[in-house]
């Protein structure tokens, strides 16, 4: 498929004068014809910013290609340098400096379209939320709906979420993260790839403080059996329900248009809420290490 963003232009449409840039049409497609070689967005996320730095693991995502339309584009362009950030694993990223306050961050790995991720962060201002996907329009959307509703508070992530997880997050920054939806990877071969494993949680264990809520959603049954099994397996995290199990849908996720479409179809949605726990051993080896006047200071 072309890597070029086109559609036929509309009947009647006036033709650019030789050097002028066509005029973009908001909502629309745009023909945008690159040179060999030329970023498709030059100011805005690349396409691959890991590049070769790190070894080809076993992904949980299927990068997809679609359209981006001109409004996406424009907010790729304008905001990208402001909001975005490509996961490069070059360096530590002060969260602090990320989102210019020093409000509890939130991981959201894989987005969408970003609607339900800017309900998020408008009903809830003082949290901020990185939001890491890698498909371009969802990144323009979410970009442009960030805009649009004056959220201050949301950074978009492009690349892959366990590259930044290990290499570019300090132990214990974090005091959230959220998984709707991931791909539920169906056929059993491909299970492999499914994203909540133990290896996957022990990572973000190190990555969130202890406290911090683990919220996974799905509308794949075997999937949502699968996260309920090996959450409850680890030793990092204890389920918020009293009793074990799912979770009734928290009022603050947002129903979803996908989420609706499986509901029309007959598909239970499973809400998985974990607490990463503190280990009273490991606090005790942490609070050994403290020189003895920060000892005494923490009483």
């Amino acid at each position: 498929m072309s890597d070029s963003l086109n559609t036929p232009e509309a009947p009647g449409s006036p033709r650019p004068a030789p050097g002028e840039q066509p005029r973009h049409i908001p909502g629309e497609s745009v023909r945008h014809t690159r040179a060999k070689g030329e970023p498709r967005f030059p100011d805005g996320p690349k396409a691959d910013p890991a590049g070769s730095h790190f070894e080809r693991r076993i992904r949980s995502f299927q990068p997809r290609r679609s359209r981006v339309t001109a409004g996406q584009a424009d907010a790729l362009q304008r905001l990208w340098p402001k909001w975005g950030l490509d996961i490069d694993g070059q360096r530590v990223i002060d969260l602090t400096e990320l989102f210019g306050n020093t409000g509890p961050v939130v991981l959201e790995i894989g987005f969408g379209m970003g609607e339900a991720t800017a309900q998020m962060a408008a009903a809830d201002p003082d949290t901020n939320v990185l939001a890491v996907d890698v498909h371009t329009p969802g990144q323009g959307n979410l970009l442009s709906l960030a805009d649009r509703n004056g959220l201050t508070n949301v950074r978009v992530g492009n690349g892959d979420a366990i590259i930044l997880l290990r290499e570019m997050l300090a132990p214990d920054s974090l005091d959230g993260l959220r998984v709707y939806f991931p791909d539920p990877w169906p056929k059993k071969r491909h299970h492999k790839r499914r994203l909540i494993q133990p290896e996957f949680l022990t990572l973000a264990a190190a990555r969130l403080r202890p406290g911090a809520i683990v919220h996974c959603a799905t509308d794949w049954e075997p999937y949502a059996e699968q996260m309920l099994e090996v959450l409850t397996a680890h030793p990092d995290f204890e389920n918020t329900q009293p009793h074990g199990g799912f979770a009734p849908r928290p009022a603050f996720r947002p129903l979803t248009r996908f989420e609706g479409q499986g509901l029309d179809k007959g598909h239970e949605v499973n809400d998985l809420l974990f607490r990463r726990v503190q280990h009273e051993d490991r606090l005790q080896e942490q609070q050994t290490d403290q020189p003895p006047a920060e000892r005494r200071d923490r009483g």
